[in-house]
């Protein structure tokens, strides 16, 4: 493989369209999230693909990336530490979120005159106050908003583990397991695997009240994150190539995905095969898409340059604040709909512009310290064999 062909860190430089695309990702949820009319349009709008696998997935890829030349260049211990310390602040904030919500949404929602504020939080008023928290906080109870930080939180405490691992006995394994146990998960082990536990902890939470995501085939998305993460930052991911070579069939596959999620929503119904598109349990035919969606990306990079607006980019860097902030809104949204199905005209403009100033705001006061978390290369070389091409160019690389 010529070396041209490498998607590489020290040619990458910062791609500040991939920090647009993760603030577009923000946008995208925050747009699906709201009470407002968006949520019914923007709400996979692409055929079976939603943002959450996005966000997820990208935040995985930077992962890998980052802590895997941390390790090679600080070891595998100063490695831990750090990877350590962001899963403890990240847990930081969501716990602020938590006594967020309990400490001010649970008592609007006791009035009893706020029905979607109420649903959301029904486990705090079933179980009572010190068990919800308690297990809140055990990251056991994930009430629908509050369950994707926790999952990444999850997911970011093991990947120390999983590079460990893979540094003894390579990627294959790894993957390998990953697979199958997500592949277990689209037959039932989420459920299977509540049952027995539940036998041995002293808890009664109902499966439901533990996040709609199923952890279990959502690590298949993580760790195939976090492997194309390590690739990357050791200059061996021939994306470019692998795009070049599928584009088409990528293309047919998200016009055929767009073409069946508009024919659902018009009343066909999936049957037996529904389970294959499932979000919750990341179906197959759902990761067949957003491979497809990822490929097309890749594809058009040069397009999605024009992307890399500076509103954009900075909520990308500082996409783990931006989207604690966006979930404030949501609760506040859900305060103003009160007995309404929809939030009136003027308030859902509203509700839109405070929420998107406040992550803007959000990402401004958080984007510098969070630039220097990440190491930058002295030198930024275009793409393509241009940027290879000059023996002055290849000894800056080198």
């Amino acid at each position: 493989m010529a070396a041209s062909e490498y998607l590489t860190f020290e040619t990458m430089g910062r791609r500040l369209e991939l920090d647009a695309i993760r603030g577009l990702m923000l946008v995208w949820i925050t747009l699906t999230h709201l009470p407002t009319a968006a949520s019914t349009y923007i709400n996979q709008p692409f055929g079976f693909v939603s943002a959450a696998e996005g966000f997820i997935f990208l935040s995985a890829l930077f992962t890998g990336r980052i802590y895997s030349r941390m390790a090679e260049h600080d070891g595998y211990r100063a490695m831990t530490w750090k990877l350590w310390a962001r899963t403890v602040r990240l847990y930081g904030y969501h716990a602020l979120l938590l006594a967020f919500v309990f400490l001010v949404a649970v008592p609007i929602a006791a009035r009893g005159n706020r029905p979607g504020l109420h649903n959301l939080l029904d486990f705090y008023f079933f179980a009572g106050a010190k068990r919800a928290i308690t297990e809140a906080f055990l990251l056991i109870y994930r009430p629908p908003l509050l369950d994707i930080l926790p999952m990444y939180i999850i997911f970011l405490a093991f990947t120390s583990a999983a590079l460990l691992v893979a540094r003894k006995v390579g990627w294959k394994p790894i993957l390998q397991t990953a697979f199958v146990v997500w592949l277990f998960a689209q037959f039932g082990f989420r459920s299977a695997e509540h049952n027995f536990m539940m036998r041995f902890i002293p808890t009664r939470i109902p499966l439901n009240e533990m996040g709609s995501f199923d952890l279990w085939a959502w690590q298949f998305l993580w760790i195939a994150g976090i492997w194309f993460g390590v690739r990357w930052g050791q200059g061996k991911l021939p994306i470019e190539a692998w795009a070049k070579r599928t584009v088409i069939p990528a293309a047919m596959i998200i016009c055929a995905g767009y073409v069946l999620r508009h024919e659902i929503s018009n009343g066909l119904q999936l049957g037996l095969a529904e389970f294959l598109f499932d979000k919750w349990h990341l179906g197959a035919l759902r990761l067949v898409n957003f491979a497809a969606g990822a490929t097309l990306l890749v594809y058009a990079q040069s397009v999605l340059k024009t992307l890399a607006i500076r509103p954009l980019v900075i909520m990308g860097q500082c996409s783990l604040q931006v989207f604690c902030v966006h979930l404030l809104f949501c609760f506040a949204g859900l305060t103003l709909l009160g007995n309404a199905s929809m939030l009136s005209g003027w308030k859902q403009f509203g509700l839109l512009a405070v929420t998107f100033s406040a992550m803007l705001a959000t990402a401004k006061i958080f984007s510098k310290s969070e630039a220097k978390q990440e190491p930058q290369p002295k030198v930024d070389l275009p793409l393509g064999p241009e940027s290879t091409g000059s023996p002055a160019a290849r000894a800056a690389v080198a």
